[in-house]
């Protein structure tokens, strides 16, 4: 994925060379992390993998949320990215005060980003935008439904001989 991410962003690599890159090196972080966890199971790999993608999501934010949509005391995108830096340290920090804390901020930064795009496609004609937003948001809905079921119906998941995901 990461080589079709810089290819795909070539134009973009030339304006902004350090945050094509930075993603593109996390996105291989949270793929390492990722494989890491799911083969020992381990408190160590789930932390590794949830921190990638929280900082992934920080600097995602960071290069890319729309300038009409900061805060009003946000005058530029450097004090956006500082801002959202700081909520990442914040949110790592109390992912090792408080692991649960994680799982649950990760879900409810999903809620602002439906919103956003809700108000994008709003402001947006062009269909195939609509499309990737609508496909977006489906496989969203996938993901938290697998998440929750895993969450709330593990037991009866294993009641049922229905193993998936780690209810296993």
């Amino acid at each position: 994925m990461t080589p079709f991410m810089i290819i795909l962003n070539f134009d973009y690599m030339k304006y902004r060379p350090g945050r094509v890159r930075s993603l593109a090196f996390m996105v291989v972080f949270i793929g390492i992390s990722s494989i890491y966890f799911h083969m020992t199971l381990s408190y160590a790999g789930q932390m590794l993998d949830e921190l990638s993608i929280l900082w992934t999501m920080g600097l995602s934010y960071g290069c890319w949320f729309p300038m009409h949509h900061f805060p009003p005391f946000i005058k530029n995108r450097e004090q956006f990215a500082y801002m959202v830096g700081t909520m990442t340290v914040v949110g790592t920090l109390m992912s090792f005060i408080k692991p649960v804390f994680n799982a649950y901020a990760l879900n409810s930064v999903a809620i602002h980003l439906l919103y956003v795009i809700f108000l994008e496609v709003k402001r947006n004609t062009n269909p195939r935008a609509r499309r990737l937003a609508g496909v977006t948001v489906i496989w969203w809905l996938i993901a938290i439904s697998c998440w929750l079921a895993d969450k709330f119906f593990c037991e009866f998941c294993r009641m049922i001989n229905f193993c998936y995901l780690h209810s296993f």
